[in-house]
């Protein structure tokens, strides 16, 4: 099989080009960083037609996610680099509904993150916790914090993201503002655990701040693998950042 080891802000993934049918053993065993190939994540990436190509993703403990949205970039990155696609705007077909991107430079992708979903409840009590959930292609639960180096993210983040009230578990975003141009941000991602970094997250987490009224509606989110410009329009979100193949 086809593969293609790729990395957007340190979050990587294993990215096969054709079709899976993988059970969670297998992508347990393709993520394992001493055993296999390893990696955060496996995509499966498909050419469509001149303007669409298609998506899915699984987390390393072999659960499907709706979306990805550093996985979003590299695939978006890996057709245009590959010539599956006409141009340099197109689309991606994922679990969440089909997503429109854009090469901005080399190894630069903008992407459309879809529409933030607020929750019914605009704040919940998870966990000892005060969280604000959202769902941008996966569902999200943010915290503010005084400082992200200080986190408890092993802890708390599995404590908030696998409760009850999170049926299909939740991504944990633990958020520090530090202007209204500039956010500090790390991330516990359900199937995975801490991360360099997580798109869906940084959006999340912007868009948060944004309607706190903490932040404009660009903001710099600063992750441990580096930054990510997330925009907002209305209840819309896109994000620019960086996508690299390592090796194939």
């Amino acid at each position: 099989m086809d593969f293609v080891k790729m990395q957007g802000l340190g979050n990587d993934f294993v990215v096969f080009t054709s079709p899976l049918d993988p059970d969670p053993a297998r992508i347990q065993q393709w993520c394992d960083r001493r055993t296999g190939i390893g990696a955060d994540g496996v995509l499966e990436a498909l050419p469509v037609d001149a303007t669409t190509v298609s998506m899915r993703y699984w987390n390393a403990d072999g659960s499907p996610a709706e979306m990805c949205g550093n996985g979003l970039r590299c695939v978006a990155w890996l057709a245009h680099s590959r010539g599956w696609v006409d141009g340099d705007s197109f689309t991606v077909e994922t679990d969440a509904g089909p997503l429109g991107v854009s090469i901005t430079g080399d190894n630069m992708v903008r992407a459309a993150v879809g529409a933030a979903q607020r929750h019914r409840i605009t704040d919940l009590a998870v966990g000892g916790q005060t969280v604000h959930p959202v769902g941008i292609g996966n569902p999200h639960a943010v915290l503010f914090v005084e400082d992200t180096s200080l986190a408890p993210v092993e802890t708390v983040g599995p404590r908030v993201g696998e409760d009850p009230l999170f049926p299909d578990g939740a991504n944990v975003e633990f958020l520090h503002v530090v202007d209204e141009e500039t956010i500090d941000l790390r991330v516990w991602e359900r199937g995975v655990g801490e991360t360099l970094a997580c798109a869906t997250g940084a959006a999340a987490a912007g868009f948060v701040a944004h309607d706190q009224g903490k932040t404009g509606n660009r903001v710099n989110v600063r992750l441990p693998g580096g930054d990510l410009l997330i925009g907002l329009e209305d209840d819309s979100v896109w994000m620019e950042g960086p996508a690299h193949e390592v090796f194939a």
